[in-house]
């Protein structure tokens, strides 16, 4: 079987420089974006934080109004102590014991705290941290948003949704409008 006259060479598929005298490492700099990118170009920041005392019907308003999924809860210091979700707080809304007793659950909304049901032990990454090595943690750990940690503060929160537009950008930028840049024939 012929291969047809525009088939991709080994060493376009094997990335290797064109010219001679290239740095490998300067050439996988130059032909992949997203090497360079870090977590801070993409982060939203600054971070919607939530206060660990907040009541979960201020927290259910506050993420409607705001349209966000996902909020840092951090102590009365500033420090992150955890994450809760909208998942987190419909959960503790639909709860058993609380369908119970439907007529008292804007007195329950009111008593319970966002450290009532929120997430421990979260993960987060820091501002120079790689696009890539971000989102394989996202993906690796089913994770919807990583909180973005600059001096123990929360800088900022990477979502899933900033992980998709950086490919859409990175995808922009070259691999699809200007291919010759890889090396292929355009």
């Amino acid at each position: 079987m012929s291969h047809p006259k525009r088939a991709i060479t080994r060493e376009i598929r094997t990335r290797r420089p064109k010219r001679v005298g290239r740095e490998s490492a300067g050439f996988a700099v130059e032909a992949w974006p997203e090497s360079g990118m870090q977590v801070s170009d993409v982060m939203t920041s600054p971070a919607i934080v939530f206060r660990q005392d907040m009541t979960l019907g201020a927290a259910v308003k506050a993420m409607r109004a705001r349209k966000i999924r996902h909020a840092p809860v951090v102590n009365d210091k500033g420090a992150l102590i955890g994450m809760v979700t909208d998942r987190d707080l419909r959960q503790a809304v639909l709860e058993p014991a609380l369908a119970e007793e439907m007529e008292a659950l804007a007195r329950t909304l009111a008593m319970r705290t966002v450290k009532d049901v929120m997430t421990w032990g979260v993960t987060t990454v820091k501002p120079e941290t790689g696009i890539r090595d971000a989102a394989r943690l996202m993906h690796t750990k089913t994770i919807g948003a990583l909180p973005v940690i600059r001096n123990g503060r929360v800088a900022g929160m990477l979502t899933s949704s900033d992980v998709i537009k950086a490919l859409i950008r990175i995808l922009d930028e070259g691999v699809v409008s200007k291919p010759g840049r890889w090396g292929a024939e355009g």
